[in-house]
């Protein structure tokens, strides 16, 4: 500023002094000694620990952190720098600036840190010097990794899920949550069971944390027990093996309900007739003829426990006839429904018989005259169940459709690759199944896929990951048509690579 105005100022010189050690010119400082000088004399990190014996478990790939905890960190990863720094002792007589990692062979069982720090010295001068922190790795297995390597089949706690249903596609569903958020990451072994699966922990809080996982995600009930397995009366020590017992509600999405006439009335006169729409930790149910829906939480179906009327693989091809809508659009947890009147007929009736149904439906926005649809046929359904015999003067309808039939469409495509797959955990199945059992399962998660197109609900809480090796074809997307349901590519995940040397717990289904 001074300058910019043309006034005169004095140029301002630093001084130097000569070095009281060496006689180097330097500036002044409160020591009156240059830097090589200080630290000839001086030696901040005099005290301070440079070797240093970690423990760590070359199976689960932890460190331990004293006393008893066992930590997971990745080599050169900032949670491994933060458990090296606080490794060690007396570093609190000094200020940390900065931290890094010295390269060494990962074979070579060493991790080097350089550290640089600061602390006050002669006459309040500041010194700062960088030091080497070198940490022995000695290979010792944690306490869950030797009881494993001593008897793999030793575990504490079993979690037995089950449904009491006819078919897996609900496992199917819960398979992939599971591996999303990684709920059976710390189970030893998963086997597959007839109407379920049996999963086994090494500790019981990991038994009961996952329990809370499956009661967030699908409507149950659990008990537990446990049986003594040693004990020692000197030291009062006790050893039990926990079992959890978990059964999942047996209604399932596109199921047909007749609810009992208490709940129906505790529902505000619901139905009695409903479907259930959508299976969380609560069950979703929609009156067709009405729009009419309500939600059952875990502890409300419990107290009443009733079952399906009629369940998805009962389901009968249709095809619509004519179709007059007779209400407005609704939504409905984000499903758009329409009630209509229409004339459906049987397809199995063709060339048979001329019978028509004159039925009333919800799917009045989705289908059209000429269209497939699957319903569940009451009029020639021989239906035992006691739910129904209560409700008196019940008009029951003939027909009661539950989705868009794609299956002449997909006719096309039998035998194509899809443009995704799917992870699964590494299950023990049993081998000694029938070929009828494996078709069966077959048949079963190819209708799990096809529900995952068909709903893009379903995928919004599950990963998909691109398929490599599929290649479209521009004259099978001509031929296919435009209407038949799938999965578009912006929803894979193409960042995944999965070899059995990375990941022994997981593969890939397609």
């Amino acid at each position: 500023m001074a300058e910019e105005a043309g006034m005169f100022t004095v140029p301002q010189t630093i001084g130097s002094v000569l070095c009281c050690k060496c006689g180097v010119p330097m500036e002044p400082n409160a020591a009156n000694m240059c830097v090589k000088c200080l630290r000839s004399e001086v030696d901040i990190t005099e005290g301070l620990q440079k070797n240093v014996i970690i423990l760590h478990c070359p199976e689960c790939d932890n460190y331990l952190q004293p006393p008893r905890t066992w930590i997971k960190a990745q080599l050169e990863s900032k949670e491994l720098l933060t458990f090296c720094v606080k490794r060690l002792k007396n570093l609190n007589k000094v200020r940390l600036v900065h931290a890094e990692f010295v390269w060494t062979e990962p074979h070579s069982k060493r991790i080097k840190i350089r550290l640089r720090v600061q602390k006050e010295v002669l006459n309040g001068a500041i010194l700062e010097q960088a030091y080497i922190v070198e940490y022995v790795q000695q290979e010792n297995m944690c306490e869950s990794c030797t009881r494993v390597q001593a008897n793999p089949d030793q575990w504490v706690a079993a979690v037995q899920l089950r449904q009491h249903v006819s078919h897996r596609r609900t496992f199917f569903y819960l398979e992939q949550l599971i591996l999303k958020h990684d709920a059976a990451v710390r189970a030893i072994k998963i086997k597959q069971m007839d109407q379920g699966i049996d999963f086994f922990f090494s500790n019981r809080s990991h038994a009961v944390k996952f329990v809370e996982f499956v009661g967030k995600v699908a409507p149950i009930r659990s008990r537990h027990d446990k049986q003594l397995v040693s004990h020692d009366s000197k030291s009062n020590n006790y050893n039990y093996k926990y079992t959890f017992s978990v059964e999942i509600s047996p209604i399932c999405r596109e199921d047909l309900i007749c609810l009992p006439p208490k709940l129906a009335s505790s529902l505000g006169n619901i139905g009695p007739l409903v479907i259930c729409t959508k299976v969380t930790n609560a069950i979703a149910l929609l009156d067709p003829f009405t729009l009419r829906h309500c939600f059952l939480d875990a502890d409300q179906y419990w107290r009443v426990s009733f079952k399906s009327l009629l369940t998805s693989r009962q389901l009968v091809e249709y095809i619509i006839l004519d179709l007059e809508p007779i209400s407005s659009e609704v939504n409905i947890g984000g499903s758009k429904y329409v009630l209509a009147d229409c004339q459906v007929a049987r397809v199995s009736d063709f060339g048979k018989n001329d019978t028509i149904f004159n039925i009333r439906t919800h799917l009045g926005y989705l289908l059209r005259p000429g269209d497939y649809a699957l319903g569940y046929d009451l009029y020639g359904a021989n239906s035992n169940d006691i739910e129904l015999d209560k409700h008196k003067r019940l008009n029951i309808p003939e027909a009661i459709l539950m989705k868009k039939s794609y299956e002449e469409k997909r006719h096309r495509k039998r035998g194509k690759a899809r443009p995704y797959k799917l992870r699964s955990l590494n299950m023990e199945v049993d081998e000694s199944q029938s070929r009828a059992d494996q078709e069966k399962m077959s048949s079963e998660y190819e209708q799990f896929l096809r529900d995952l197109e068909e709903n893009p609900e379903m995928r919004f809480n599950i990963s998909l990951y691109r398929n490599k090796e599929y290649q479209p074809s521009e004259v099978a997307s001509m031929t296919d048509g435009e209407d038949l349901p799938s999965v578009p590519l912006e929803e894979l995940l193409a960042d995944l690579e999965i070899s059995d040397e990375e990941d022994g717990d997981e593969s890939m289904r397609e």
